[in-house]
């Protein structure tokens, strides 16, 4: 049926051009990549959109402070607030990893998995808000447990505290094996915490590299789909 609406179609849209581009090849076209580059003249991607009604920081009715870019102590309260809700160290010297995600292999719940046990031997903090696959919620729960001045995690999900880690985290991990856009980039990006992302789809379409040489970029990419990646980057963060 999908291969029939892509033939007969008059024109064809996904939601990030990067995406359209990954489509047309084996790893993402899932056997349609065939069709898709035959009408590919007719193939677009237009990027997702983010209601800044919704997600705005300066007025977020979920956080106990708002705040703009010309005035970010507000930012920090949401920090100090977050690191409460997870019974974690209130410190301000501690940079706080934030997840909202299904917890599924396309989120990089996997790599996420692999790589937490080297990050969390860096000075930093990770919040995980999400659910998904069993093992998951076992792994990450277990690891909150295990290292409470460390992780925290809720596994379900709760708007209030999506907002709450979107604005209290210092940076946002995103470690897609594929994303045809992604949201959650977009809100970091709103909120002032820098998303650090596999650089995929719409993921590598909206979040520019930081260049140490110029102070340009407003996030941090990775290429490689492996933990080392995810953990090599998160170092890159943290050192800058």
């Amino acid at each position: 049926l999908l291969k029939g609406g892509i033939c007969h179609a008059v024109l064809l849209n996904t939601v990030s051009q990067g995406y359209a581009r990954e489509i047309q090849t084996p790893a993402f076209g899932w056997g349609l990549e065939g069709v898709l580059q035959e009408r590919a003249a007719d193939l677009h991607g237009i990027l997702n959109g983010v209601d800044y009604e919704e997600w705005n920081p300066a007025t977020d009715r979920y956080l106990p402070a708002n705040y703009t870019a010309a005035d970010l102590s507000g930012k920090g309260f949401c920090k100090r607030a977050l690191q409460a809700r997870f019974g974690l160290p209130e410190r301000d010297d501690l940079p706080v990893f934030g997840v909202v995600s299904r917890m599924v292999p396309q989120k990089g719940t996997d790599l996420l998995a692999e790589a937490i046990h080297e990050m969390i031997k860096l000075d930093l903090q990770v919040v995980v808000v999400g659910n998904g696959e069993p093992w998951a919620h076992f792994f990450f729960g277990g690891m909150a447990h295990r290292h409470p001045d460390k992780v925290g995690c809720y596994i379900g999900y709760s708007n209030e505290l999506a907002h709450l880690v979107e604005a209290g985290s210092d940076f946002f991990l995103m470690p897609s094996a594929f994303e045809p856009c992604g949201l959650n980039q977009m809100y970091s990006l709103a909120y002032g915490t820098p998303p650090i992302v596999r650089a995929t789809g719409g993921l590598d379409d909206s979040v520019e590299n930081f260049n140490e040489a110029d102070l340009t970029g407003d996030g941090f990419k990775f290429w490689d789909h492996t933990a080392r990646a995810l953990f090599d980057t998160v170092g890159w963060a943290v050192w800058t």
